[in-house]
């Protein structure tokens, strides 16, 4: 991933992690709790492809197993939020601009409710039994009504954000460009340095081969 990237997304992930912790998991709503970053991964994803939303995910993630007030074991919601990344990736469009709400939507919704499912999954797997406690139907409603009605004010905002530092024009190919103008500049600068000395050789030896030619007509006279 590129530096511009890495230090987009890392600032983004900590800041909504921040917020779901500190704000949103207070709110003590009914069900899940909205999952700001998840919808974070989602818009990042959703620009840079499957392979950065892999690892955007992976990492927020961990991330999230290591915050408190974690309870589970590390690196649940990382392959959670890693899959869930690389498959949101998979829908992003080739221009990298989605012409209509509708797909994002439906992949908050998607992602909602395959988020809950697989880490109800993996935690029956490792023996955590709260989500039958709970009541998983009840999660799986709430989770995507929570991400879908929180969606609209965070997927879009982050997208266009994520294109901009993409778009950046002092990146890498810039900076790239702007380095090859300046070695063709002086390239060319040289040259002509050199095309105008070869001349001034030309013109004096021309001249030395005049002058020798004169000496020579004079020792014939003679």
């Amino acid at each position: 991933m590129r530096l511009n990237r890495m230090l987009l997304s890392t600032t983004l992930v900590v800041v909504a992690l921040v917020i779901q912790v500190s704000v949103l998991a207070r709110l003590h709503l009914p069900g899940a709790v909205p999952d700001l970053v998840l919808l974070t991964v989602l818009a990042l994803a959703m620009v840079y492809g499957h392979v950065g939303g892999a690892l955007i995910g992976f990492g927020a993630g961990l991330l999230a197993d290591l915050a408190p007030p974690a309870d589970h074991a590390a690196g649940r919601y990382a392959l959670v939020l890693c899959v869930i990344g690389y498959l949101a990736g998979l829908v992003k469009p080739e221009n990298g601009q989605l012409k209509s709400a509708t797909g994002p939507m439906a992949v908050v919704v998607a992602a909602a409710v395959g988020s809950t499912l697989l880490y109800a999954g993996v935690g029956a797997l490792v023996g955590d039994t709260a989500a039958r406690h709970v009541g998983l139907g009840s999660l799986l409603f709430t989770a995507a009504l929570y991400d879908l009605l929180l969606a609209p004010f965070v997927v879009p905002g982050l997208m266009a954000l994520a294109r901009r530092a993409e778009n950046n024009p002092l990146g890498e190919s810039g900076a790239s460009a702007k380095a090859a103008d300046v070695s063709s500049g002086w390239l060319s600068s040289g040259t002509g340095l050199r095309i105008g000395s070869q001349r001034g050789m030309r013109v004096k030896a021309a001249r030395a081969r005049v002058a020798r030619a004169g000496r020579i007509k004079g020792v014939k006279r003679l």
